[in-house]
């Protein structure tokens, strides 16, 4: 038995544990299996590229689980954009991507693929698996939902999501830091969440538990309320932005600074059509989604926010590197471990799709059929905790 592991799209706090998740698994239910991994995600399996996984790494597996990033490597690569596999040079004129990688994986000789992304990925995987049926080759294919998103339907909670919100915390806290270099002191977090809002949501909540447990000085010297967080801006909730300035007014000339958080989909569609009425050609990625990098959220609002706020010093942080790069924390590690097993299960008993915590089915470890999964899945604004958050901030009444 042959069996192949892919990881792709941007990286996430639980790449390298759930590929030594799979291994430690293997090692129970096919100790003789030979483990491959395609290098770079989906362009190893175009281009040809992959190592293979010796027993000196299965032996070790569990070491991967104190490591972030990809033992094998990430890109962002859509077997059903021909032009871009085309212009990125990983097949040639005339070629069908999907072709392409399937003929590999049958050269290969692969019994089951994991591949190990989010909604673009497992996508993917389910157009590969659907091309072999067609063509009389069975492979089982079994996804683990990666993004630190948390925006797969109908997943609960995607591997790496709670490492990454607890990072940004982290990261925050040194940068909260910086609200004594200046008067009027305007601190933006920008939280990566294109679509959806739950990442920026669940930073501030955890920042939030942890300025809990801090200590703090009377108000001449250090006061809590200039590290607390003053606004939250999610992609599913609308900004009014003449009553935010009112607010956020009065809060700098309260406390002399104003700390917000502030997801990088907030407000791009507005962004989006200041620059193409200019007549700015908006950069996409070969998904089409906007390279938000591009737009620079961060610095629009800052702009918008410093005049109306008449800060002193503006400072716009990006927390996305830091966090999804992180080695996954313990919570995450036991829906990794979970995961994990409940894959190479059904993969070894000839089962496809992917696997996660199904909202449709009680929340339950489930093997979900791969046309179900689908992206963009938004953040419920009105959790208890959340609007518990926006109260406690003055947010919301």
């Amino acid at each position: 038995m042959k069996i192949a592991f892919l990881t792709a799209g941007g990286i996430a706090p639980c790449l390298s544990a759930s590929i030594g998740g799979l291994i430690e698994s293997y090692n129970s239910l096919a100790p003789d299996a030979e483990l491959v991994g395609y290098l770079n995600g989906y362009k190893g399996l175009l281009t040809g590229q992959s190592i293979s996984i010796p027993e000196s790494v299965k032996k070790n597996s569990h070491i991967l689980n104190s490591f972030g990033g990809s033992p094998i490597g990430n890109s962002r690569v859509k077997l059903t954009n021909v032009e871009n596999c085309i212009q990125k040079g990983y097949i040639n004129e005339g070629d069908n991507p999907l072709q392409i990688a399937a003929q590999q994986l049958i050269k290969d000789e692969v019994d089951i693929l994991h591949t190990i992304g989010g909604d673009d990925t497992n996508t993917m995987a389910a157009e590969l698996s659907f091309y072999l049926k067609k063509n009389n080759y069975e492979l089982t294919v079994v996804g683990l939902p990666k993004t630190v998103d948390n925006d797969v339907f109908p997943i609960t909670q995607t591997l790496g999501a709670f490492t990454a919100a607890e990072q940004g915390a982290i990261f925050f806290e040194n940068i909260s830091n910086e609200n004594t270099t200046s008067s009027r002191q305007l601190i933006i977090h920008e939280i990566m969440g294109r679509d959806c809002g739950w990442l920026t949501a669940y930073t501030a909540k955890e920042y939030r538990d942890r300025l809990s447990k801090r200590e703090f000085l009377p108000a001449v010297l250090i006061d809590r309320s200039r590290w607390d967080i003053d606004a939250v801006y999610v992609p599913e909730m609308p900004i009014d932005f003449n009553a935010e300035c009112e607010r956020l007014i009065k809060r700098m000339d309260e406390k002399d600074s104003v700390n917000i958080f502030l997801s990088e989909g907030a407000g791009t569609d507005t962004i989006i059509n200041e620059l193409e009425s200019e007549g700015k050609k908006v950069e996409r990625d070969a998904f089409g989604h906007v390279a938000l990098d591009s737009l620079n959220p961060g610095q629009w609002f800052a702009k918008q926010f410093t005049d109306k706020l008449s800060a002193d010093k503006t400072l716009v942080q990006k927390s996305g590197y830091f966090a999804r790069s992180a080695a996954p924390n313990e919570k995450d590690l036991q829906l990794i471990k979970s995961s994990c097993m409940f894959a190479a299960e059904n993969a070894f008993n000839g089962q496809s799709g992917v696997v996660g915590l199904d909202n449709d089915n009680n929340k339950q470890m489930s093997l979900i059929d791969f046309k179900r999964i689908k992206g963009g899945k938004p953040f419920d604004i009105n959790q208890e905790w959340f609007t518990s958050l926006l109260t406690e901030i003055g947010q919301q009444e």
